[in-house]
């Protein structure tokens, strides 16, 4: 979770200075936020830049005149959680596969023609290759769109975002595909259909 928080707001008794210094603060948090991998770019990029403009507008307003209180309009009440939420790694698509099949045990969601064709050729990529290969990947798609990829023992499975997810949800991704093996060891190697299987996944898009 975020320690950031989603409004910032000045006291009465506050002076330019010492919001001046908060924001900094902010900044300084939200940095560290990135480097962690709670937040994606996108995100990162847009609260910075609204961070820094309140801090520059706030700046210019007390030198243009330091006995006015119209500083406290540039800093009061400016929310940043509608810019994290709209910035946000959205699925807009998933399906699951079992080592060695190419029919789907599970598919959500809706793709664009032009992204449907790039996930139609990267599972040709995969059927062809000699050895299953355990592992994470993460892959731009164009148009705002990132493909996750998550093998694990005996299955696959595979999101389409809308933007570029961050370290934390490509971190979700993997702990739900473990889960679902975990879950469905039994079903997955004895080639149960997927009806008797449970699927974490529908947690992405529910």
């Amino acid at each position: 979770m975020s320690d950031l928080p989603t409004e910032f707001s000045i006291s009465p008794n506050e002076t330019p200075e010492s919001t001046l210094a908060r924001l900094q603060h902010e900044i300084e948090k939200l940095t560290r936020e990135y480097t962690a991998g709670r937040i994606n770019s996108a995100q990162y990029n847009a609260l910075y830049r609204h961070f820094s403009e309140k801090r520059t507008l706030i700046e210019k307003l007390v030198e243009r005149n330091p006995q006015s209180n119209t500083w406290r309009m540039a800093a009061e009440h400016h929310k940043t959680s509608f810019l994290r939420e709209q910035l946000e790694a959205r699925p807009l698509y998933y399906v699951v596969f079992r080592r060695g099949e190419r029919d789907p045990l599970l598919a959500n969601g809706k793709l664009s023609l032009r992204a449907a064709e790039q996930v139609h050729k990267m599972l040709q990529v995969l059927w062809a290759m000699q050895t299953w290969r355990k592992g994470l990947a993460r892959k731009s798609m164009g148009e705002g769109m990132w493909m996750l990829l998550c093998i694990g023992d005996n299955a696959l499975t595979l999101v389409i975002y809308l933007l570029q997810p961050s370290t934390v949800q490509v971190n979700q991704l993997r702990d739900l595909h473990e889960e679902f093996e975990l879950a469905n060891r039994l079903s997955l190697t004895r080639n149960m259909l997927p009806e008797r299987m449970v699927f974490p996944q529908r947690a992405l898009m529910e």
